[in-house]
C-alpha cells in the first residue's frame, strides 16, 4: 500500500511510559523501503521533552496517539508547540489484531496505519477552549455535590422527625435556613422556629409548628452544622467558578449571544455548549458531522439489507446532558418551533426519544448560528400545520381523539 506521509509516528502512551515508533524512509534501501524504529520515554515532563527533541531530529511531521483515559494529554500539550500534526484517535478504531497485544506493537501499528492515511482525528479544541470547558464540567460536578448535600440534610432532618421540606417548597431558601440555623444553636421550640418564617411562608404557620415538633438531638444538630458549612462552601467554589467563566467566555460573546436566541438556551447552556464544541465550526464539514460526533442522531447498523438498530451510540455524555435539559426546557416555551416538534414527536415515540431528536434539532441550529455568525430565526409553532400536516388528516385525527373520549362530533366550515 502507497504511504501517504513520508515521516510519521505512532504514540503508545501509558500513565509512566511512552513508546514512540518512527517510520521514515530508509536512504539505504533504492527500493524504496521504510525504516522503523522505536524507542521508550518517560511520561515526566524531562521525558516528553526529549520525545520532542527525537521526533524533531527524525523530521517527523505528523505524530498519532490514542485517547487513553487522562494519559495522553500531558503528551499532547508537550508536543502540539511544535511544528508536528498531531492526531488523536479513539482507542476502539485501531484495535490490533489478537496475538500481537504489546505497547511496541500498538505504537508501530498506529504508526503504519497513519502512514497510510487510514486514521480519522478526534475533535482536541484549543487552548482556551479546553480551559472554559475545565471549568463548566467542574462547575456542574461541584452543583451536582450541592445537590447530594442538599437532599443527605432532608435525610437528616427526616431522621430526626422535622417535617420541614413537606411545608416548605424551598428547604435551603431563607425562612429554611434560618430555622435550621436555630435548631443547630440549640433552639428547640416549634412555636420559635415557626416564627422565622418570612414572606409567604408565614400563612402556613400551624403547619410549620407542626412541622418542626420532632425528636432533633444535638447528634442530628452536629450532622446539620456540618451540611450547612459544606452547602456555603460549595455555594462559594460556584460563585468563584461563575465568574471565571464569564472572564474566559468574554472573546467568544458574541457566539454565546447567537446560540442565546436558541429557544430553552439561557447564558449558563450557551457558555457550556461552546465549551463542548467550541466555535470554530469548521472542524465540522456539516452539521451532520457535528451530530455524529456528539452521538445525537440515530445510529446506522444495516446488515444483509435489514436494519439492526436505530439507538443513538454511547458519546460525550456533558454535550447530551445539556442537549436534552435545553430540549425540555424548549418544551416549556410558548409559540416556538422546538416546543411544537418536541409535543409532535412525544406523541409518537414518548418525551424522553423526543428530548434527544429536539437536542438534536438545537444541535444543528447551533452549528448553523455559528458558522455564519447570525442569531437564531424561529420557525412558528404553526410550521408543521403549514408544511408538514395535511389539514383533511389534522380534521380526521383530533375528531377520532374526540370520539375516543365519547364525544359525537359534528363539524360545519367556518365561513
Amino acid at each position: 500500500m502507497e504511504a501517504i506521509i513520508a515521516r510519521c509516528a505512532g504514540l503508545d502512551i501509558g500513565k509512566r511510559q511512552v513508546q514512540a515508533c518512527v517510520r521514515t524512509p530508509d536512504p539505504d534501501d533504492p527500493t524504496g523501503g521504510r525504516r522503523v524504529q522505536t524507542r521508550t520515554f518517560l511520561t515526566f515532563t524531562a521525558g516528553l521533552e526529549q520525545l520532542a527533541d527525537w521526533l524533531t531530529n527524525e523530521q517527523v511531521t505528523d505524530v498519532v496517539m490514542e485517547a487513553t483515559g487522562q494519559y495522553w494529554k500531558p503528551v499532547w500539550y508537550a508536543l502540539e508547540d511544535h511544528a508536528f500534526t498531531l492526531m488523536l484517535v479513539n482507542a476502539q478504531h485501531v484495535k490490533i489484531l489478537p496475538g500481537r497485544k504489546t505497547d511496541v506493537a500498538d505504537a508501530a501499528w498506529l504508526a503504519e496505519l497513519l502512514e497510510h492515511g487510514l486514521l480519522r482525528g478526534s475533535f482536541v479544541p484549543e487552548p482556551e477552549i479546553r480551559r472554559l470547558r475545565d471549568l463548566t464540567r467542574y462547575r456542574k460536578k461541584l452543583v451536582q455535590t450541592r445537590t447530594s448535600e442538599a437532599q443527605r440534610l432532608g435525610k437528616h432532618l427526616e431522621d430526626a422527625g422535622i417535617k420541614l421540606d413537606s411545608v416548605a417548597s424551598d428547604l435551603l431558601g431563607v425562612s429554611g435556613r434560618a430555622m435550621l440555623a436555630a435548631l443547630v444553636d440549640g433552639e428547640r421550640d416549634p412555636a420559635v422556629l415557626a416564627e422565622l418564617a418570612k414572606g409567604r411562608l408565614r400563612a402556613k404557620l400551624p403547619d410549620l409548628r407542626e412541622a418542626l415538633r420532632g425528636r432533633f438531638t444535638d447528634h442530628h444538630g452536629f450532622l446539620v452544622r456540618v451540611g450547612l458549612e459544606h452547602l456555603a462552601q460549595l455555594e462559594h467554589h460556584i460563585g468563584e467558578l461563575d465568574e471565571r467563566v464569564e472572564e474566559l467566555i468574554g472573546p467568544f460573546a458574541r457566539a454565546r449571544d447567537h446560540l442565546m436566541t436558541i429557544p430553552g438556551i439561557g447564558t449558563r447552556a450557551a457558555a457550556n455548549l461552546i465549551a463542548e464544541i467550541g466555535v470554530d465550526m469548521t472542524r465540522f464539514p456539516t452539521a451532520a458531522h457535528l451530530a455524529s460526533w456528539a452521538c445525537m442522531c440515530p445510529g446506522n447498523n444495516i446488515t444483509g439489507g435489514k436494519r439492526k438498530t436505530g439507538t443513538t451510540r454511547r458519546g460525550n455524555p456533558w454535550i447530551r446532558d445539556l442537549l436534552v435539559e435545553s430540549a425540555w426546557s424548549a418544551s416549556h416555551t410558548r409559540d416556538t418551533y422546538l416546543r411544537a416538534q418536541f409535543w409532535r414527536l412525544a406523541r409518537r415515540i414518548g418525551k424522553k426519544k423526543a428530548a434527544v431528536a429536539v437536542g438534536h434539532t438545537i444541535l444543528v441550529i447551533a452549528w448553523h448560528l455559528l458558522s455564519t455568525d447570525t442569531d437564531y430565526h424561529d420557525l412558528g409553532a404553526d410550521h408543521y400545520q403549514h408544511r408538514h400536516d395535511n389539514p383533511r388528516r389534522a380534521r380526521d385525527r383530533h375528531i377520532a381523539e374526540l370520539q375516543q373520549l365519547g364525544y359525537h362530533v359534528t363539524i360545519t366550515p367556518a365561513a
